[in-house]
C-alpha cells in the first residue's frame, strides 16, 4: 500500500476513489431527502393552509436545491477528474468530501426541521437521513481533516 501506481501513491488513489463513492452516495441521500421534503411541503397542512405555501419554508427549500445543485457540479468534476485519470483527483476527493458532508448535514438538518416533530420518529424516513449524514462526515476523514487536506494540496 505504501508503494505507487501509475505515478501516483497506492494509498492515496484508494482514499480518492473511496471518498467520491462516499460522496456519490450522499448526493443521492440529499436528493431523496429533498424530495421527500418537497412533498411533505406539498401535502401537510396547518392554519389552514399547506406549508409549503409559507414564503419562509419556501426559501429553505430553495436553498437547499441550490446546495444540492453545487454538489452535483462538484461531484461531477471530482468524477471526471478520475475518469481522466488526472492528477488532482486527491484535491477533488477532498473538496468534494468536505463540500458535501456539509450540504447532507443542512438538507438533512432542514428536512427533519420542516417535518416538524414527526421527522425525529421512525414514522418518517427523514430522520434516517440525519443519522447517516453524521455517520458518512466521520468515514474517510471529518470535514475539517479535508478542508486542511485540501489547503495543504494546494500549498497553504
Amino acid at each position: 500500500l505504501t508503494g505507487e501506481a501509475d505515478g501516483y501513491p497506492v494509498l492515496e488513489k484508494a482514499l480518492g476513489r473511496g471518498v467520491l463513492a462516499l460522496c456519490a452516495e450522499a448526493l443521492g441521500a440529499m436528493e431523496v431527502c429533498k424530495e421527500l421534503t418537497v412533498d411533505y411541503l406539498k401535502t401537510r397542512k396547518q392554519f389552514g393552509a399547506l406549508i409549503g405555501s409559507f414564503q419562509g419554508l419556501k426559501h429553505r427549500a430553495a436553498d437547499m436545491f441550490s446546495e444540492i445543485e453545487l454538489a452535483k457540479a462538484i461531484v461531477a468534476e471530482a468524477l471526471t477528474a478520475i475518469d481522466n485519470d488526472s492528477p488532482t483527483v486527491p484535491l477533488m476527493a477532498s473538496l468534494a468530501k468536505s463540500k458535501l458532508c456539509d450540504v447532507l448535514n443542512l438538507v438533512s438538518r432542514e428536512g427533519v426541521q420542516m417535518h416538524g416533530g414527526i421527522g425525529m420518529t421512525d414514522e418518517e424516513e427523514i430522520g434516517f437521513f440525519m443519522k447517516r449524514a453524521r455517520v458518512a462526515e466521520a468515514t474517510y476523514g471529518n470535514v475539517t481533516y479535508h478542508q486542511d487536506r485540501y489547503a495543504a494540496l494546494s500549498g497553504f
